[in-house]
């Protein structure tokens, strides 16, 4: 990451001035159109439906408290994971029958992460399969936990899933048993890094010091608090390896598209000579998986 942008960033302590994937809302919302001319006629809000205000009795309900019902079936047999990226058709009311998002009145899709958006709202789309369109009631406490300016309460959706791409499986955010110190097997450079391989990559290049790439992460301190991940700013990351820190700049180097690698960072090739408030000091842990070499 630049120092500038290190120096300025308080809880992004690798790359989120970097991240290519997903936005600062907490629900899917499609880039921002380029304004038409004053002559197109706006689209008309879709109706509410008749049973907005509560899951009618033959509502299906999952262990989280989502209740939800078929409206069209699927053609496909395949449900999207967390990492998959899916292309989907919603409509979003509050309980009072105010619609709040909308990809009909934008008038295109929407395509995400599936992991990214609002936890009901991902359980929601993988219950799912292609062509399928169901109606989901989402309880508070999956939706926008009455946070200032959202949608309050209970929030429903229709959503209808379009299209999946597989991604690869989301790092998990739990540490590590040997987060504290590398184990015995790890491999080590002159630099001091260690690093080991989790599972082997299916790529035969490997990035250079210049390269762009694309990756996902996991970061913890040695007593095993998180303090950075991929997943939070809202999945695959893209950054150059000449704009992180010394460690990340070398270690990704090792790998190969694929590859999922542990890493003990020491202090003084992560924040230690770094001025970036708020950045840990000291050893750091991160779990790297390298998705692409741009």
């Amino acid at each position: 990451m630049h120092r500038t942008a290190l120096r300025s960033a308080l809880l992004v302590l690798v790359l989120l001035a970097l991240v290519a994937v997903g936005g600062t809302r907490a629900y899917a919302q499609a880039p921002t159109q380029a304004p038409t001319a004053t002559t197109a006629t706006v689209p008309t809000a879709p109706p509410a439906p008749a049973d907005v205000a509560a899951a009618p009795a033959d509502a299906k309900k999952t262990s989280s408290g989502l209740a939800w019902k078929v409206l069209k079936p699927g053609t496909g047999t395949v449900h999207p994971a967390p990492a998959d990226r899916v292309t989907v058709n919603y409509n979003g009311w509050t309980t009072n029958g105010r619609i709040f998002d909308s990809t009909d009145m934008r008038g295109r899709p929407s395509s995400f992460i599936v992991g990214a958006v609002l936890p009901g709202m991902s359980e929601a789309i993988k219950l799912l399969t292609v062509g399928e369109k169901g109606r989901f009631w989402v309880p508070e406490k999956l939706a926008f936990k009455s946070a200032p300016g959202k949608p309050q309460g209970m929030c429903v959706f229709e959503i209808e899933l379009l299209d999946i791409q597989s991604g690869m499986p989301e790092l998990s955010q739990t540490a590590p048993s040997d987060v504290a110190a590398p184990p015995a097997d790890a491999q080590k450079t002159k630099s001091g890094l260690a690093s080991k391989v989790i599972q082997a990559g299916t790529g035969k290049n490997r990035p250079k010091a210049s390269s762009m790439v694309t990756v996902k992460y996991v970061g913890w301190t040695p007593d095993g608090k998180m303090f950075d991940a991929s997943a939070v700013h809202g999945g695959d990351a893209t950054f150059g390896l000449n704009q992180v820190i010394p460690g990340w700049t070398e270690g990704v180097q090792l790998m190969v598209e694929g590859e999922h690698r542990r890493f003990w960072i020491p202090g003084n090739l992560a924040y230690d000579n770094i001025n970036a408030p708020g950045a840990p000091k000291g050893m750091l842990v991160f779990d790297v998986v390298l998705v692409k070499i741009q």
